[in-house]
């Protein structure tokens, strides 16, 4: 099973790479003139300067601005006399550089003590730096995080951040990091995509890698007859699969054996249900679900083992009489596929994550939103969301058009196959034809063996917890 390709390690500094955390505590004691306690560290321990002033001087009545102010002093006096970077740190970041994955300090320091940590560690260790006075708000926002990657060019999905402190932590999360959490000062618990370890010693570029979560690539595919109107479709198919590296197809118009045959040549596992719908999956099927004997138009879903998870997937094909944009009233037959698609959303469970796609013969009202398309919106009512559209939300800009690649002009031109999903993160989606097809009838020799276009979408499933 694949897991996303790890694109940058971001570091935070104070505690993490240097053991500056003690540094500060005891600047914030000389400036509180007294000891801190365990009490004290939610205010004092992975927190901005000016935060911690102000919760000075809260206590003490002396402004803000000079307990800052006295703060950097401090804290600059010490770092310059007494940095040490932590144990593993500068061994990991050298590994990082021979492997060639950029790396990032983001702290909550202000620009002027950050330079002195980087003077000392080596600034060209590091291809970016955000500090406190970078963005309009610091740890615990995402927006330090959020910062590095963009200036970087990276996904927060294939980043691991390396933190020492819940603050730290909790900023990295909620900018859609995997976390590897090193804690200095005070423990921090494991959690779903959170690792804890209690040093830098000894990990490695792919024990940082192992932290990323899985990578699931989805697949919408009408096969059109079972690919039988083009020549030598059973290979186009299989080129097809082998060149978007998928991991699941939801199938229809399998014409009963598509799904099977398929699975086969490929060594995948596979689900056929009645004369027109298949999954086939390059990952193990636990379980089948919905009716084996499902009709022409229908649903059949299974569920799929991705690493230490589970994520159930159906695919659907609903009526394809009297399609809306051909008709004078555009809603005058939605029942039928309505009814469909509410017969589907009742047997996919309540847990997430879920993954349904299909073709719907239905355009979306995400699309079109002067018609309030039914077999959409009841998806949506369901909590399902669109993938592509998440993606890409402009809908002028990026029609996605699936139908139809072999049908020209004055058929209308529409996105009717849809992934949608609920309880996972959306990477990537686009809409997938092979070559350049011939349209309809001579359609014999395409390299595209179908009438729909593909959608694929690339989920991300957070790894489960680490352990000390």
């Amino acid at each position: 099973m694949n897991r996303l390709p790890l694109q940058a390690v971001l570091f935070d500094m104070d505690g993490t790479l240097v053991d500056t955390e003690r540094l500060w505590w005891e600047a914030v004691e000389q400036v509180a003139g007294r000891a801190l306690t365990e009490a004290d560290r939610p205010e004092v321990l992975g927190r901005p300067v000016e935060y911690t002033a102000a919760w000075l001087a809260a206590i003490t009545g002396t402004g803000a601005a000079d307990l800052a102010d006295t703060l950097h002093r401090e804290f600059a006096d010490r770092v310059r006399t007494g940095i040490v970077p932590r144990p593993g740190a500068l061994a990991l970041l050298d590994a990082l550089a021979r492997e060639g994955v950029p790396t990032a300090l983001v702290t909550a320091s202000p620009r002027a003590v950050a330079d002195t940590v980087l003077d000392a560690l080596g600034a060209d260790r590091f291809a970016v730096s955000v500090t406190a006075d970078d963005t309009p708000h610091t740890k615990p926002a995402p927006d330090p995080y959020l910062a590095a990657c963009r200036a970087l060019g990276v996904d927060p999905a294939v980043c691991v951040a390396v933190e020492d402190t819940e603050t730290g932590v909790a900023s990295a999360e909620a900018a859609g990091c995997a976390v590897l959490a090193v804690p200095s000062l005070a423990p921090i618990e494991a959690a779903p995509g959170r690792t804890v370890l209690a040093s830098l010693e000894g990990v490695t570029v792919d024990r940082l890698r192992s932290l990323l979560p899985y990578r699931l690539r989805v697949m919408t595919w009408n096969l059109w007859y079972g690919g039988t109107k083009v020549r030598d479709h059973r290979a186009k198919q299989l080129k097809v699969i082998a060149e978007t590296d998928v991991d699941v197809i939801g199938l229809q118009e399998t014409y009963g054996g598509a799904a099977g045959e398929l699975a086969e040549a490929l060594g995948w596992h596979h689900h056929s249900a009645g004369p027109n719908l298949g999954i086939i999956s390059r990952l193990p099927i636990t379980a089948v679900l919905g009716d084996p004997d499902v009709a022409f138009y229908g649903a059949a879903g299974a569920r799929i083992a991705v690493g230490d998870q589970e994520v159930e997937v159906w695919t659907a094909h609903l009526d394809a009489e009297h399609y809306g944009p051909y008709e004078s009233e555009p809603l005058a037959h939605e029942d039928v596929r309505t009814g469909q698609m509410r017969d589907t959303l009742s047997r996919i469970s309540g847990a997430a994550p879920v993954v349904l796609v299909g073709d719907f013969n239905s355009p979306s009202h995400l699309d079109r939103p002067d018609v309030a398309w039914p077999v959409t919106k009841a998806a949506e009512e369901a909590g399902l969301g669109d993938s592509f559209r998440q993606a890409r939300p402009d809908a002028v800009r990026d029609p996605g058009h699936t139908w139809s690649p072999v049908h020209a002009h004055p058929e209308p031109q529409d996105r009717i196959d849809f992934v949608l999903h609920r309880g996972l993160r959306v990477l990537h989606s686009r809409t997938y034809v092979s070559g350049t097809p011939r349209t309809w009838p001579d359609v014999e020799d395409n390299d595209w063996p179908s009438d729909h276009a593909a959608v694929i979408t690339t989920f991300s499933l957070g790894s489960g917890p680490g352990t000390v």
